[in-house]
């Protein structure tokens, strides 16, 4: 017997056949999944100080459980001192097991740890199903040790789903348990 983390097996048992109903899917294979997770972080004071970039993977690392790469900038900018291949930011693509690991540990630990917590807005769908989400500190992680950090930094977390609309899209994350602002 494997292990299967718990939401998985929720979608599995629960969420598919919730929105075959809400939705009138004909087959199992219709019904929208989460396929990826990507949280980055962009570093835009890595131009002057590289450890900086070091910092922002290791924190990534922590939070995620897989290793984070550093991204690299793709044009030349004279006014930020930027040149073509210098490093500018952080990511990590989660899948999987991982994927569902992580979406659990933000709902049920880093999020409700956001002062004055009302919910996530629902105003980041981009149209195609995939929904995008902000969080102005690390610190709401509890892998993260506020007092080894360096300065306190946002990230940006994106969740890509097999979804057609954003209604599909929104209907999937809330039956996960992502927790939309009530209008």
């Amino acid at each position: 017997m494997s292990y299967i983390p718990r939401l998985k097996q929720e979608y599995k048992e629960r969420v598919i056949k919730a929105l075959t109903e809400e939705f009138g899917y004909q087959n199992v294979m219709q019904v929208p999944k989460l396929q990826k997770i990507v949280v980055s972080r962009g570093v835009g004071a890595a131009v002057s100080d590289k450890k900086l970039i070091d910092h922002a993977v290791d924190e990534l690392t922590m939070i995620t459980g897989q290793k984070a790469v550093a991204t690299l900038s793709k044009k030349d900018v004279a006014t930020f001192k930027l040149r073509k291949g210098m490093p500018i930011g952080a990511k990590v693509t989660l899948r999987g097991e991982r994927m569902y690991e992580f979406l659990d540990r933000l709902i049920t630990s880093a999020l409700p740890r956001v002062r004055d917590f009302q919910g996530v807005k629902a105003t980041g769908f981009d149209g195609r199903g995939n929904y995008n989400l902000g969080v102005t500190e690390q610190i709401i992680f509890p892998e993260i040790n506020i007092d080894r950090i360096n300065r306190i930094n946002g990230m940006d977390i994106t969740f890509v789903t097999s979804a057609e609309t954003d209604k599909e899209a929104k209907s999937l994350l809330t039956e996960l348990g992502v927790p939309f602002k009530k209008n």
